[in-house]
């Protein structure tokens, strides 16, 4: 007994320093791996990602030339262009995967009963016969809505869910110029626009407790070739003009504010409030009426997208990022969250209508359409997008 306590006193030492050799040396387990959220979760910052090839078998569209919801000048297929490449936009957030396409069944299900307005210029309309057409697939009774002021709309009855546009191209009010005498157009002016930064316009002022999601935007009007220097924009405050008078972009800083704050003022805390960021053009050689031109059968790269869009290069479709800014500046603090699908549409300027219109000489009069975007098209992206956020929503005030 007494060599055994002896044989395990020297022992010991020996057996703990092995143990403790055994304990530094092996590797440390590692904090798990961060995984991606599930492409379809919440795709509130789906803004950053690449366009991919869609995983095959790529599915049809959702819709086609003959839907009734949509809108000749975006009928591209219809109009003789060669149907676009099927891609899909993968999100850097999704790890790879990408955006799922709308359940349109799913959805309407999801929506029952509730009303999603649209507010802004002609390219939340190209959003909207998106998202008709696509909702259209699942429910063959929809039909046409034009109530309560609404410039385009549908209503599925299936689930009852409403689903609108109401053109307001500046969200505030503004009215046609009244033309000066000769004598008083010495100045070069003919007439102004009198827009009133405090008021909205009447498209939509009294529709801000009828829709459950509503979603704004604005900034493609805001250039001269739409309001020329010979008819400018003036802009009034409390029923007077704004002195120093404003302008064109420093009106916009402020209708933008402006806005923003009667939305928080107006509309219910309840209703999903989004504010949708520019849509880029992408001219290319010279302005809509300079030759401008967007036939193109190419994505951008990613190293090209600051030449054509940067303000600092001065390029002609540098307005998108310069709008932005403003709106980021006017939403800062609110509950109005950003729609954000600039980045993803820089790269592609192979998807407007360009020259394939629907009218015999419109390219002739009004020059290539190289802002909005042919439907099936870049909109459809947009529409998942935004029906994984509104279902996102949904589903967190059900909970």
């Amino acid at each position: 007994m007494p060599r055994l306590r002896l044989l395990l006193f020297l022992l010991l030492p020996i057996a703990l320093t092995i143990l403790l050799l055994l304990s530094t040396s092996s590797p440390r387990p590692r904090p798990p791996t961060p995984q991606p959220l599930p492409c379809g979760a919440a795709l509130s910052d789906a803004a950053d990602g690449r366009w991919v090839p869609t995983p095959s078998p790529a599915p049809p569209p959702l819709y086609s030339p003959s839907c009734p919801f949509h809108r000749n000048a975006w009928n591209c297929i219809r109009n003789g262009r060669p149907q676009l490449a099927a891609l899909s936009w993968a999100p850097t957030r999704c790890g790879g995967a990408v955006v799922p396409r709308i359940d349109a069944a799913g959805f309407l299900a999801a929506a029952r009963g509730r009303r999603v307005g649209l507010v802004g210029d002609s390219l939340s309309e190209n959003l909207v016969v998106a998202l008709l057409c696509a909702l259209r697939s699942a429910d063959d009774g929809a039909r046409k809505w034009k109530r309560r002021g609404a410039w385009r709309g549908g209503y599925f009855p299936k689930e009852d869910v409403v689903v609108a546009y109401h053109r307001a191209v500046l969200l505030a009010k503004y009215t046609s110029p009244v033309e000066k005498s000769k004598e008083l157009q010495k100045d070069g002016i003919k007439g102004t626009y009198r827009v009133d930064v405090d008021i909205p316009a009447d498209d939509w002022i009294n529709v801000t407790k009828f829709y459950d999601v509503l979603i704004f935007n604005t900034g493609h009007w805001w250039n001269t070739y739409k309001f020329p220097e010979e008819t400018p924009l003036v802009f009034y405050k409390g029923g007077k003009p704004i002195e120093p008078p404003l302008g064109m972009h420093d009106g916009l800083k402020v209708i933008l504010k402006s806005m923003a704050s009667y939305i928080e003022m107006e509309v219910p805390r309840k209703t999903l409030k989004l504010w949708r960021t520019q849509s880029p053009r992408h001219f290319f050689g010279g302005e809509w009426d300079h030759n401008g031109s967007c036939v193109s059968d190419r994505l951008l790269e990613e190293h090209e997208l600051d030449s054509w869009f940067d303000p600092r290069f001065g390029g002609v479709n540098k307005d998108a990022r310069m709008v932005n800014s403003a709106i980021q500046e006017a939403l800062a603090g609110t509950d109005i969250q950003l729609f954000n699908l600039t980045y993803m549409s820089e790269f592609r300027a192979d998807a407007h209508p360009a020259i394939w219109l629907g009218k015999k000489d419109a390219v002739a009069i009004y020059g290539q359409d190289c802002m909005h975007w042919c439907l099936p098209g870049v909109p459809d992206t947009w529409v998942d997008i935004l029906a994984a956020q509104i279902l996102h929503y949904l589903k967190q005030k059900k909970g």
